[in-house]
């Protein structure tokens, strides 16, 4: 039972929102603003005339943020789950990038940081066909680390 209502309102909150974007709907709103405003010299652009179309407006407005909001999220969430998806799918991306839009604003920025870097190793590159990815980058970093830690004895053995 409960689960019919919320389809119920998801189907028509998609309805409304899908028909409130259409030309229908705003040649609908534009003939409304239309009538009110020839009416005004008969109702002598009265106060009531005034809080007739100000009620109206600000009603539909508020009820319009939260049908919206539903559909923003919904999409959203679409959109989430298809690129996990391709992520998930692609054999050189980073699984760790799945599902981080749970991360922290803090967290996020650490992330966006560490891809205008590779953006900067790609554009080194000169390659466009080159990929760098969080895991390529730790990998590369470790032989780099152990190379290191092999010259070091190198060095110390030759001293």
């Amino acid at each position: 039972m409960h689960r019919e209502k919320v389809n119920v309102f998801e189907q028509l909150a998609t309805k409304i929102t899908s028909w409130t974007g259409s030309s229908m709907a705003f040649g609908t709103a534009f003939g409304i603003i239309f009538v009110w405003g020839i009416t005004g010299p008969i109702f002598q652009y009265s106060d009531t005339w005034q809080l007739v179309i100000n009620t109206g407006t600000t009603i539909i407005t508020f009820l319009m943020v939260f049908l919206i909001q539903k559909s923003q999220n919904k999409d959203s969430k679409a959109i989430q789950i298809k690129l996990n998806e391709l992520i998930a799918a692609s054999r050189h991306a980073s699984n760790r990038i799945v599902d981080i839009e749970d991360l922290s604003e803090s967290e996020l920025d650490v992330l966006k940081k560490f891809y205008q870097k590779l953006s900067e190793m790609a554009q080194d590159d000169g390659d466009i066909h080159k990929s760098h990815s969080i895991d390529a980058a730790q990998n590369l970093h470790k032989r780099k680390s152990i190379s290191n830690a092999s010259k070091d004895r190198d060095i110390n053995d030759l001293e």
